[in-house]
């Protein structure tokens, strides 16, 4: 058989595969409406005026205004308003972007600048991401930038797959920047990588109001290089122990310890979520981790010009 011919075949099994699930779309999730924000950063850094983006109904917001989450969008971005020190300073590294008239999202890992009056010189590596939560502005601090950050939404659903368009666009590159801003450029061997991935967890609390979780389902996909507009691609969920699975991980693994996400407890605080193990195959979830973003490594690291596109997310059963 001739190879256009396969080509043809497998495309064709592909478009069936995915025509077969029954789609449940993410709210918001086509990205055809966001909040543009107008902030203005402090004079001592420039004073510029910087737009912002959100997910969520067509909306301007003018001012140095504290975000929270509107019109019932479930999503946060990277993009944020700090203020430090009293110091006002913003990024935007999710913009919508324009593809043949429709509108996706577009996450883009780059070197934020932050000039003092012209003597103090410091670059922040900024990882464009969108996720399933909220983020709590203004942030005041670099530290700890997961207990700034509310991973997650309540779900009780058992979906066999997270199904969505997207596009990877990957410098040639074969090094990360690590810079923080408040020590000197690191250059690290190896090339980021964008990820997409879906953790269901069912969580519980204890009387001390610290939170913990089974792990429920696992979808994890890391993206190594560039990768042509793919409309209705398919990731699966995995149910239970999937660490004797042949496409098991590591970085597929329980989160805990540094790596657990934050989440706000029954009196409203933020407190670390804890994976103490896998939970049963039928197991029912609590909620729902989603995540799209331009890097996969640890904050402040990442591959500059690495660029996620992503759009029309839904689960499907």
């Amino acid at each position: 058989m001739k190879k256009p011919c396969i080509l043809i075949l497998i495309s064709l099994f592909i478009s069936v595969h995915v025509s077969a699930l029954t789609l449940e779309p993410i709210k918001y999730g086509d990205f055809s409406q966001w909040v543009t924000r107008d902030i203005t950063e402090s004079k001592i850094i420039g004073g510029k005026q910087k737009t912002v983006y959100a997910i969520a109904p067509t909306d301007h917001i003018k001012g140095n205004v504290a975000y929270v989450n509107a019109g019932g969008s479930p999503w946060a971005t990277s993009n944020v308003y700090a203020k430090v020190s009293g110091v006002v300073k913003t990024s935007n590294t999710v913009s919508p972007f324009n593809r043949n008239g429709n509108t996706c999202a577009k996450m883009v890992a780059r070197m934020e600048e932050v000039k003092v009056l012209g003597l103090i010189n410091m670059d922040v590596m900024v990882a464009g991401s969108i996720y399933l939560g909220r983020v709590f502005e203004p942030i005041t601090s670099t530290k700890s930038p997961y207990s700034k950050m509310e991973m997650g939404v309540p779900y009780t659903k058992r979906p066999v797959a997270l199904v969505y368009d997207f596009q990877v666009d990957m410098p040639e590159s074969n090094t990360r920047t690590k810079s923080t801003g408040f020590s000197s450029k690191k250059t690290l061997q190896g090339r980021d990588n964008a990820e997409v991935y879906v953790l269901l967890q069912k969580r519980w609390e204890d009387s001390n109001g610290k939170l913990y979780a089974q792990r429920v389902g696992t979808a994890r996909e890391r993206y190594s290089k560039s990768i042509p507009w793919t409309k209705g691609h398919r990731l699966d969920i995995h149910y239970g122990d999937i660490t004797r699975e042949p496409f098991y991980k590591p970085w597929m693994g329980l989160l805990n310890g540094e790596k657990a996400y934050y989440a706000r407890n029954s009196k409203g605080k933020l407190v670390p979520v804890e994976e103490v193990g896998w939970a049963p195959a039928d197991a029912v979830p609590t909620h729902v981790l989603m995540m799209a973003s331009s890097s996969c490594g640890e904050a402040f690291v990442g591959t500059e010009g690495l660029t996620l596109y992503i759009d029309n997310i839904a689960f499907g059963f």
